[in-house]
């Protein structure tokens, strides 16, 4: 293996170029841990100790979802493989699309229990349509419930409807399990031994990548990510042309305009690290520091001879929220980035590296975020609390659009795997939030539905599905067209129990209050007058004091010291807060905590507004 300063110099050695593209948790990461492990690329104590090597966030491993795409490299047999691991998330779907632009082939997981999900459609049919060759690999075998035929056959079907063509549905396919490191050509874990078929299979069927060595220099940016040192750095494949370390270079951006730099770094892919490199050819993968304002989806060129790649097209955002300095009474207590230059700037930095994101400033310290679904949203504000900021954030909203004089909506494509006993529950909610049940089959006593649903039917229903359902529920969701918007949509049933006054929780105070509801907090928690601390039973809201202490007197009462059962609150993390709250309520997000609030936390000054609607 290969081992040493540098990997040889690009020209001097074949190429493939290839992506691994699933549905969430369909084993991605685990698959690209075990391929780096086989051909023994070197790795340090913290990469070879971890569990998941390459979901290096730390949300990523709480979550165990691939958000951030990334790329590795390895030698085998004298050839260098590029490896992209991708998102699996429908509201990462933007990174997917970008980074396949940098492939010639794709590792198509489909769990063996599963078959394939929402998920899978959408990147195989990008991977399709930019006519990529695929490879399948029917993962997770070593699970005793799994039905590697099943999965297998469900895949093909998905090939045809997808309308790909004779040389796309004659897909080599590989069974495996990546977290044992094993793959074999036959759904059989006792004849395999390692890994090697899936190297052997690449090799074989993964085309070299086209490319022309004498042609202008050419390199489409799809990643750009920030370094202490080095500033920001542009990845992207090489289309035409060499690149060497310090030589000038044209930089063609969004708008056509040109600029020449000089590179401070030229960087390609070695295991996980970025590694200096002398020169790179037409084929490979580039990382390029020395431009300064270098953004997703322009071009590096040839200074004497600058011609420009096509865009990428990114699909548009579909929910936004409204980002705002936190101005509640605790406001500036827990958080290291408090004021408003500070949070834009944060807000504007995650710009320059995520295409699917849309800032609009409304001015006096507030920002309408647009992004493609509730969990993008989501991820971003908890990275925002995580780093040391505090916020506060408006209940999520669709964009609508407007054609021919009408108003368009946003839908999503629902994909539901419920115990038949709950079907019913399930078709009768959906049904309030204007879902159309397109879709039913029950096998096994397992029902399988598919709806279309308007992405603002959707807010709030992911809890109560995995109530409806006793946690037994996969709900999974796509997006799928803008059509015309049918509005009236179902609003929260409950009001929210409202702290009237600023102290700690006590729990006398607690248990004089639960039964109006479900509180939020438990005893000894600071509160503010405003704060939401619960949910009411009624559809009103209420002012309940949740500080109250039992008054002390000299006389014993018959149960002293007996005390009353208090129940366990329901602690809102920052999803939960977000499907929660109306649209008089703010979410206030710290590092230390999420709280729920009303805009106007003078219940007055509330019910005046309220009046003037």
């Amino acid at each position: 293996m290969l081992y040493g300063k540098a990997f040889p110099i690009s020209n001097g050695m074949k190429i493939r170029n290839i992506a691994i593209i699933a549905h969430v948790d369909h084993g991605k990461t685990t698959l690209v841990d075990a391929l780096l492990r086989q051909s023994f690329t070197k790795l340090n104590k913290e990469e070879t100790d971890a569990v998941c090597i390459m979901d290096s966030n730390e949300l990523e491993r709480e979550r165990g979802i691939t958000i951030f795409s990334k790329n590795a490299s390895v030698e085998w047999n004298g050839i260098k493989i590029n490896i992209i691991d991708t998102p699996g998330h429908a509201d990462f779907g933007g990174e997917v699309e970008r980074v396949l632009n940098m492939a010639d082939g794709c590792l198509l997981l489909v769990d063996a229990k599963e078959g394939p999900m929402p998920q899978t459609r959408f990147v195989l049919k990008k991977a399709l349509e930019m006519g990529h060759r695929i490879i399948v690999i029917i993962n997770k075998i070593d699970k005793p419930d799994s039905r590697p035929d099943f999965a297998l056959n469900k895949v093909f079907d998905l090939f045809v409807e997808l309308g790909a063509n004779d040389q796309a549905l004659d897909f080599p396919v590989i069974y495996s399990s990546s977290k044992q490191g094993k793959a074999g050509l036959e759904p059989d874990l006792n004849k395999m031994k390692d890994i090697n078929p899936i190297f052997d299979a690449i090799l074989k069927h993964i085309p070299s990548p086209i490319s022309d060595i004498d042609k202008p220099l050419q390199i489409l940016v799809t990643t750009v990510v920030g370094d202490d040192f080095k500033g920001r750095i542009a990845i992207g494949r090489i289309y035409g042309g060499k690149i060497k370390a310090k030589q000038e270079i044209a930089h063609i951006n969004r708008e056509g305009n040109i600029k020449k730099y000089r590179l401070v770094s030229l960087m390609t892919f070695f295991g996980l690290s970025r590694i200096e490199i002398e020169e790179l050819s037409a084929g490979d993968i580039a990382a390029i520091a020395g431009i300064p304002d270098v953004m997703i989806g322009e071009t590096i060129a040839d200074p004497q001879n600058p011609t420009a790649l096509p865009l990428i097209n990114i699909e548009e955002p579909t929910v936004k929220m409204t980002f705002s300095i936190n101005d509640s009474p605790f406001a500036g207590r827990e958080g290291k980035f408090t004021t408003s230059r500070q949070i834009r700037e944060r807000i504007m930095k995650e710009l320059e590296t995520d295409m699917a994101l849309k800032v609009e400033e409304t001015g006096a310290g507030n920002w309408i975020v647009s992004g493609r679904g509730e969990l993008h949203l989501a991820i971003l504000i908890e990275r925002m609390r995580r780093e040391g900021y505090e916020l506060q954030v408006s209940r999520p909203q669709v964009v609508l659009k407007e054609k021919d004089g009408k108003k368009m909506a946003p839908y999503e494509r629902v994909f539901i795997e419920t115990p038949e006993e709950y079907c019913g529950s399930v078709i009768q909610k959906l049904g309030i939030r204007k879902g159309e049940l397109k879709e039913m089959n029950t096998i096994d006593k397992i029902s399988y539905l598919e709806f279309i649903v308007p992405t603002q039917g959707l807010f709030g229903y992911r809890s109560e599905f995995l109530t409806d359902t006793k946690g037994l529920g996969i709900i999974n969701t796509t997006f799928y067209q803008y059509q015309p918007d049918s509005g009236n949509y179902r609003e929260r049933e409950q009001g929210s129990l409202v702290a009237h006054e600023t102290g700690a929780s006590n729990l006398y105070g607690l248990i004089n209050v639960q039964d109006r509801g479900v509180l939020f907090i438990g005893p000894a928690v600071k509160v503010y007058e405003g704060q939401v601390v619960g949910q009411n039973s009624r559809k009103e809201d209420i002012r309940v004091n949740v500080c109250k202490t039992k008054q002390l007197s000299n006389m014993r009462s018959k149960n002293d010291g007996t005390g009353e059962h208090f129940n366990t609150p329901k602690i809102m993390g920052l999803e939960d807060a977000l499907e929660y709250i109306g649209d008089d309520e703010l979410v206030e997000v710290t590092p230390e905590s999420v709280r729920i609030r009303k805009i106007y936390l003078d219940e007055n000054t509330a019910k005046r507004m309220a009046r003037k609607g």
